[in-house]
């Protein structure tokens, strides 16, 4: 098959892996145009049998995905702060990595903060590489409650008093710490790391389709089923956007320099 016409992903195949390289200047902003593409790629590869793994990484070694565009935030309508019983369009944009019958992968050599976590939480497994990468649950500085998913995510991974750390108090952990926690799978030296998961993506990729997505079926069975909470974290989150702080937070974020690269590259929880 072929996966033509991106402009944001840099599509590689080879066998049955396929790399998805985010470029995104000048910090991988996850927008409204990165999210589309996202979106047709899950397409593209839902009619593409021969695709067994899918690796998701960076052009930029700063930055994974930095967050969500919050002047894209700003302009979503607040108007309905009622509880729904339908997923939300970010929720089902997770869900479709998190129960896709691929294995997924997210490589993280840099920076993957609010939304940028939550895309890497929705995958199969995450690796980060030591001195450089840095995770983090940032909302509760520009005043919102997480809008994709990490209040489920994040306790399943590493226990809810480490999920509370993380989402209470907004702040940068480290790739060793986040390994250590469960955050992600492993922490390797940055030099290690690339060849550590194509190795491992062309071992899984060797096994035959239908056993990885059993697998998958099978392990998330037994786990609780965070689409049942997922309305309340979308309520939750549309109520923050609507309020009075929330706004006058995300305004402040940006009138400091929130979204450009010299203030990103700087550890977050400073605002």
């Amino acid at each position: 098959m072929a996966y033509e016409g991106y402009d944001l992903l840099r599509i590689d195949v080879r066998g049955s892996v396929l790399r998805a390289t985010i470029d995104n200047p000048p910090i991988n902003l996850l927008d409204l145009e990165l999210i589309a593409e996202f979106g047709r790629l899950i397409e593209d590869l839902r009619g593409d049998d021969d695709v067994k793994v899918v690796i998701v990484d960076s052009a930029d070694e700063e930055f994974f995905v930095a967050h969500a565009d919050v002047t894209l935030l700003e302009r979503l309508p607040t108007d309905d702060q009622s509880l729904h019983d339908r997923l939300s369009y970010f929720h089902s944009f997770l869900e479709a990595w998190r129960t896709m019958p691929k294995a997924t992968i997210a490589v993280i050599e840099g920076a993957a903060r609010g939304g940028g976590s939550e895309l890497a939480l929705s995958f199969d497994m995450r690796f980060a590489a030591l001195g450089r990468a840095v995770l983090a649950q940032p909302e509760i500085v520009v005043g919102l409650v997480t809008g994709g998913a990490a209040t489920q995510r994040l306790p399943s991974l590493v226990g809810r008093a480490r999920a509370l750390e993380i989402l209470l108090g907004g702040q940068d952990i480290d790739a060793g710490t986040a390994a250590h926690w469960g955050y992600v799978n492993r922490a390797l030296p940055p030099d290690e790391l690339r060849p550590f998961v194509d190795a491992l993506a062309v071992r899984i990729a060797s096994f035959p389709a239908e056993l990885i997505a059993a697998f998958k079926a099978v392990v998330d069975a037994g786990l609780p089923d965070p689409v049942a909470v997922l309305n309340l974290e979308d309520q939750a989150f549309r109520r923050s956007l609507g309020s009075e702080e929330g706004r006058r937070r995300m305004r402040a974020f940006l009138d400091a320099g929130g979204q450009t690269r010299d203030v990103e590259r700087a550890p977050f929880g400073l605002l």
